[in-house]
């Protein structure tokens, strides 16, 4: 039975490999692009025309770093900061964009938020009812969507403390920051650093009070640092000790979200979090992987002990197992992430993962998946994952349908639904289901 259903998933990635380019599924980058225009009707010809672009494939050219920066118009900083704004400058009511207003300059900002825009009176009181369930949140994204710009000038991370506490004693993002010697400091640095002076000098905004620009540099470093935690805390979910053995995670479905400006040193909060380990690669696999420093071969051994390795592949996950794991080119992996792969975007996105999901399950691979919101993501992926006990992975059961859990700790799971989370807490909104053999765990973590 297990020759026959990993049989079942080579024949998948061999059928898949052979479909034409144009007949693939969509990929999350390419849906999102376009489902901006759903939203609002011509929102991403404003974008490619803002970046100085004539289509899609343009700006997946610039995604990929086929397209030099020139190229994009911005001549100055100042440049950068207006065409992003403009971006977002457009009816949240009536969804109009600027060219379809009688008066282009009609459009005017949320004053309490500073983040949306309305062409009228009336438009902004028919939205209030909305709005204003959000609005101080959105005050908080308007800032953060500058304070940004720093993770790719290095600003932060700030540097980072080996972890005091075991992962377990971790209950959310304050216990964290308690373990970061002389934090007021490193705030302190990058708030008068060059880079945030440049930003308020070019943005067109006035600079908010420095104690709205430390809780930014905050909830930003706790973003960075979001996706190596739910790695460990992955680990952790699934028993697997980083200090017993060197270890080896699978990114699938990875894009330019994890890869865009990734460098080598990234992930080493893992290091940090599992102090002693004996060596971690994080392998990111998918068909919109960027190019740059982590652009590197898989290892075909265990990395280097004590540290976590970065490398990359672009394609399909069930095409790279074919053509390196199976090969031994690349380690098979201990646990596989997804991070928000989106099963529940359209149908044709789902039929893009069947080969990849079907070899997480015949090969009985420890995976998590993390889901922002919606809960159709696990049910259409369980149904491919976890139908019907499988006599090779063991002793089975049958598998009941999914259940919510709030989980208010970071690194722990602790049934809560429905309660309220403490301030600065790692929020993980989690289902888990499991099986002897082929384990699965879906969580979407965010924070505030």
């Amino acid at each position: 039975m297990a020759q026959r259903g990993r049989g079942a998933a080579r024949k998948a990635s061999k059928k898949a490999a052979k479909e034409p380019a144009a007949a693939r599924a969509p990929d999350m980058d390419s849906l999102g692009f376009q489902a901006m225009d759903s939203n609002v009707p011509g929102l991403s010809h404003v974008i490619l025309q803002k970046l100085n672009m004539k289509s899609y494939e343009d700006y997946k050219s610039a995604m990929d770093g086929r397209k030099k920066g020139s190229d994009f118009g911005i001549r100055t900083y100042f440049d950068m900061f207006q065409k992003m704004e403009d971006t977002f400058k457009f009816c949240a009511e009536c969804k109009k964009l600027p060219d379809a207003l009688p008066d282009p300059k009609s459009l005017r900002r949320c004053k309490r938020c500073q983040n949306v825009y309305y062409c009228s009176t009336a438009c902004q009181r028919a939205n209030w009812p909305v709005h204003k369930k959000f609005c101080k949140k959105l005050k908080l994204v308007a800032l953060d969507r500058l304070v940004e710009w720093l993770i790719f000038t290095g600003d932060i991370p700030f540097p980072t403390e080996t972890w005091t506490k075991p992962a377990g004693d971790v209950a959310g993002w304050e216990d964290w920051f308690s373990m970061q010697e002389q934090l007021e400091e490193k705030l302190d640095a990058v708030l008068a650093g060059r880079y945030m002076s440049l930003l308020w000098a070019n943005a067109g905004k006035p600079r908010p009070e420095e104690g709205e620009l430390r809780e930014s540099v905050r909830r930003l470093v706790t973003d960075f640092h979001s996706r190596p935690l739910t790695i460990g805390l992955g680990l952790r979910l699934f028993g697997i000790d980083p200090l017993a053995k060197p270890l080896t995670i699978h990114v699938v479905g990875a894009s330019h979200v994890e890869t865009l400006n990734t460098r080598v040193t990234d992930y080493d909060e893992l290091a940090r979090m599992f102090p002693s380990q004996q060596g971690m690669e994080v392998v990111m696999v998918g068909v919109d992987v960027v190019d740059g420093p982590i652009m590197r071969p898989p290892l075909a051994t265990s990395g280097p002990p004590g540290r976590i390795y970065l490398s990359s592949y672009k394609g399909l996950y069930h095409d790279f197992w074919e053509d390196q794991v199976e090969t031994k080119l690349a380690a098979r992996p201990d646990l596989v992430v997804g991070f928000h792969p989106g099963f529940h975007a359209c149908h044709d996105l789902m039929a893009g993962w069947l080969p990849t999901l079907l070899l997480l399950r015949d090969y009985c691979l420890p995976t998590l998946f993390t889901v922002y919101r919606s809960w159709w993501s696990w049910r259409r992926a369980s149904q491919v994952t976890l139908p019907t006990p499988s006599p090779h992975c063991g002793p089975s059961r049958s598998i009941p349908a999914p259940t919510r859990h709030l989980c208010t700790a970071a690194l722990t799971i602790s049934p809560c639904w429905g309660q309220p989370t403490p301030s600065g807490s790692w929020r993980v909104t989690a289902t888990t289901t499991s099986r002897e053999g082929s384990r699965f765990h879906l969580c979407g973590w965010r924070h505030w």
